[in-house]
C-alpha cells in the first residue's frame, strides 16, 4: 500500500499553512503583481510587465513547500499618431486596435513534499472606460499537471492500486475569471479560480477517495493616500479568500512608499501569520522581498520563517496609465 498517511498529511499541512485548505499557490507580494490573483489585471496599466517570483516556505525544513512562477502581461495599444500618419500617406487600410484588449501568460511550479503541481495559463482581458474609472474583465484558460513523486522506497505494496503502470500524474484543464475596477487612487476586484473543480485520481484508486480541486474566490481592494507635494504615500489593502466549503482567510496589508521608489509593508493573515515586506524600484526594474512568520501549531517546522523574492520588469510610458493623460 502506498504511504497514504504521508501524502494525505502533506495535503493537510499545505492546507493549514495556506490558511483554509487553499490549493492555489500562495504569494505574499501579490500587491506588486495583482495578475497573480485576478486575470482582469492583464494589461490594465497599459504597460508590458514581467514578474519572476520564488517562494520558500518553512526554511530549514527539507520537505517545506516551494513555489516558482513567472508571468507576463501587456496591452494591445491603439495605433500611435505617427504610425497612423504613415498608413494614411501609404493609403493602407488597416483595422486599428481598440486599445481595450489585454493579454497575459503565467507559468508556475508548486512543490509540496511528494506532490508537484505545474501549471500554464493564458489570459484575455477587456478594459472599458467609465469616466475616470476603468472596468476590466478577464478570463484565463489553463492546464496543470498534478503529480505524486514516489519511488519503490515509498511503497509497501508494489501493486498498489493508487499507482499502477506509472500512472502517478494527471494533466487537467481548468479556467479562471475576474472583474476589476481601478482608478489612479484605488482598485477593487473579485475573481474565481479552478472553475471546473476537477477530481484528481491516480491509477485504479477508489473514486470516492479522489482529490478534488476546490473553486477559490478572491476579493481584493486597496487605496493609495498621497498627501499633496509629499514624497510619502500610504496604501492599505485587503484580500479576502474563500472556497466552495466556505473556508476563509483574510490578509490585512499596509505599505508605505517614499518617492514611489522605496517601500516597506506589513501584512497580517487572520489564520495566524505576519508578513514583512521591503522593496525598491530602479528605472524599469522592481525588487521585492517578504518574510513570513507563522503563529500556528506548525510554526515549529518553519523556525527560520518563509521567504519570498520577486523581480519585476516593466516596459512602457507611465504617462499613458490614465485616460485624462491620453490613456492608451
Amino acid at each position: 500500500m502506498l504511504r497514504r498517511i504521508v501524502i494525505l498529511g502533506v495535503l493537510i499541512i499545505v492546507g493549514i499553512t495556506s490558511g483554509f485548505a487553499q490549493q492555489d499557490p500562495l504569494y505574499n507580494q501579490y500587491t506588486l503583481n495583482l495578475y497573480l490573483v485576478n486575470p482582469a489585471v492583464a494589461g490594465a496599466e497599459g504597460l508590458t510587465a514581467f514578474h519572476l517570483t520564488a517562494r520558500r516556505q518553512w526554511a530549514g525544513y527539507a520537505e517545506g513547500p516551494s513555489t516558482y512562477a513567472i508571468s507576463g502581461q501587456t496591452r494591445i495599444l491603439k495605433t500611435s499618431f505617427r504610425n497612423r500618419s504613415r498608413l494614411i500617406k501609404a493609403r493602407v487600410r488597416k483595422r486599428r486596435p481598440s486599445g481595450r484588449v489585454g493579454l497575459g501568460g503565467f507559468v508556475y511550479n508548486d512543490i509540496n513534499g511528494k506532490i508537484r503541481k505545474t501549471g500554464l495559463q493564458g489570459t484575455y482581458a477587456y478594459h472599458i472606460y467609465m469616466r475616470d474609472v476603468q472596468l476590466s474583465f478577464g478570463a484565463s484558460i489553463k492546464m496543470f499537471q498534478f503529480k505524486v513523486n514516489v519511488t519503490d522506497k515509498d511503497l509497501y505494496d508494489p501493486n498498489d492500486p493508487m499507482i499502477v503502470d506509472g500512472k502517478n500524474q494527471k494533466l487537467t484543464p481548468d479556467a479562471n475569471i475576474g472583474v476589476m475596477i481601478s482608478t489612479e487612487k484605488y482598485y477593487a476586484g473579485i475573481s474565481a479560480t479552478s472553475l471546473f473543480q476537477n477530481f484528481i485520481q491516480f491509477g485504479n484508486g477508489n473514486p470516492e477517495q479522489s482529490y478534488k480541486v476546490l473553486r477559490q474566490y478572491y476579493l481584493i481592494g486597496g487605496y493609495r493616500f498621497e498627501p499633496y507635494k509629499s514624497p510619502f504615500a500610504v496604501e492599505p489593502s485587503i484580500m479576502f479568500t474563500t472556497n466552495e466549503r466556505l473556508q476563509r482567510s483574510m490578509d490585512l496589508n499596509v505599505k508605505g512608499y517614499y518617492r514611489q521608489d522605496y517601500w516597506f509593508g506589513v501584512s497580517y493573515r487572520t489564520v495566524g501569520a505576519m508578513v514583512f515586506m521591503v522593496g525598491a524600484r530602479y528605472q524599469q526594474f522592481t525588487f521585492g522581498y517578504a518574510f513570513e512568520h507563522s503563529f500556528t501549531d506548525l510554526s515549529t517546522l518553519g523556525r527560520l520563517g518563509s521567504h519570498e523574492f520577486m523581480l519585476g520588469y516593466k516596459i512602457g510610458d507611465t504617462a499613458r496609465r490614465y485616460r485624462w493623460l491620453n490613456r492608451f
